[in-house]
């Protein structure tokens, strides 16, 4: 057996802390954490005692971990979507294998310079679309290459954010603001811009988009609302978004409903009590009025994509929605095969639909796919794990890896879409775009 993989973590946060760096518990076997950076230095001590990282291996940012001479194998970058290709570049250079936090960067000629340096440094860089890691879609993967649909002619996909989730994430956290960090259809759907490609095997030629932010600014704020929810709301028994029912009353999510996890642990990366959220609620970011934010991300949103070989893709983005849920029909000349990806498996729906009159709908039983499907339905270890394994040479790479280059063709599609979006929906050529 191969001795672990030593890994540095750049950027401590839900991704960095919880995610990937609970790898490291479930297989001490295949990963060994020696080095963690962040600039909250609470959340550099809990890692550090977690994973028995001296304090010698402890930084209070990526750059002075880079500074160092080469730490570790591999170095996990999840800092903002405006940092990583700066820490990646300099990583890339010192020697290190990449698990880069998805997005590459919103900036075209960023990604372009990153796959640059990758090729001449001569590392595994792998950006972290974890979907193609999960169970189901795997599954779909192998329904589609098949041939039982026959060739797939449209894609219907959507991507259904959920209400509270735009509310924490994208309109009072730390994805709010486009200007900060990403456009949402980068940051949150580029996942959906690499998967549906990549289960269908299609290329995208050409993209349209529209959308906007309908609902979270101020000249939609209800008369008598406070800038804090705490703040004596005037509306607070009748307003779905009150960070207090949210927070600590909401079934799955609240404190106060049995919770300790994500969300709260944003709020509270020590370990959520009810007075730290409470207090966190009254003085943090987590606890303004979603009107009185300083987002400008969009609330909803439409992608059109035209493939090379003439097939088609329509895609949704909507926060309006009551669960975080993906769906899509993979319409094929001989059937369809619809997925539903919800956060149960037993709940999920994958099924396929023959044309042939007397071929019974089969449904697939998701649930059997796997054991674990913690972590986006199963994706997030599978991802480190098969990355450990490339880097250690125990695996070579499997068709749902995905390459860098390959990873960024989703960010060409996300980021042509967001100039479509912005320039009244005119279509854009994504050959044309990249150069």
């Amino acid at each position: 057996m191969s001795k672990p993989v030593k890994v540095a973590i750049a950027g401590l946060g839900n991704r960095g802390r919880e995610t990937y760096a609970k790898s490291a518990e479930l297989h001490p076997d295949k990963m060994e954490i020696v080095a963690v950076a962040d600039i909250d230095s609470e959340k550099v001590r809990l890692a550090a005692e977690k994973f028995n990282v001296p304090k010698e291996a402890c930084f209070s940012s990526a750059e002075e971990m880079l500074k160092q001479e080469k730490l570790a194998d591999v170095m996990i970058i999840a800092t903002q979507d405006r940092q990583h290709v700066a820490h990646a570049v300099e990583a890339l250079e010192k020697g290190y294998h990449l698990l880069l936090e998805k997005p590459v960067s919103p900036e075209l000629e960023e990604c372009k310079r990153l796959a640059e340096v990758a090729k001449r440094c001569g590392r595994k860089v792998v950006v972290c679309h974890v979907l193609r890691y999960t169970p189901i879609y795997q599954k779909v993967k192998e329904l589609l290459d098949s041939g039982v649909i026959g060739d797939v002619v449209s894609i219907m996909a959507s991507e259904n954010v959920g209400w509270f989730h735009q509310a924490h994430s994208f309109v009072r956290g730390n994805w709010s603001n486009s200007k900060e960090t990403s456009p949402m259809i980068l940051q949150k759907c580029c996942h959906d811009m690499d998967l549906y490609p990549w289960l269908a095997g299609k290329t995208c030629e050409s993209i349209t988009s529209y959308g906007d932010t309908y609902l979270f600014k101020k000249e939609n704020a209800p008369a008598g609302c406070a800038k804090r929810c705490l703040d004596g709301c005037k509306v607070k028994e009748e307003c779905p978004f009150d960070a207090e029912k949210i927070y600590m009353d909401l079934k799955g999510v609240g404190y106060r409903r049995g919770n300790r996890r994500w969300p709260l642990d944003v709020l509270v990366p020590s370990g959520p009590t009810e007075e730290k959220l409470m207090n966190e609620l009254r003085e943090g970011r987590y606890g303004r009025c979603v009107y009185h934010c300083d987002n400008d991300v969009v609330d909803h949103q439409v992608v059109n994509m035209q493939m090379t070989d003439g097939t088609t893709m329509s895609f949704t983005m909507c926060a309006f929605t009551p669960d975080t849920t993906r769906y899509a029909r993979f319409m094929g000349t001989k059937g369809e095969i619809r997925v539903d990806m919800t956060g149960k498996p037993e709940e999920c729906e994958l099924s396929v639909h023959r044309f042939a009159a007397d071929m019974p709908v089969e449904y697939i039983d998701v649930a059997g796919l796997a054991e674990d499907f913690s972590g986006h339905g199963g994706g997030d270890d599978r991802m480190v794990v098969e990355f450990l394994d490339m880097v250690s040479g125990e695996k070579e790479e499997s068709s749902y890896v995905t390459s860098l280059e390959r990873s960024l063709e989703s960010h060409y599609c996300a980021l042509a879409a967001e100039y479509s979006r912005t320039h009244g929906g005119c279509p854009v050529k994504i050959a044309e775009f990249a150069k």
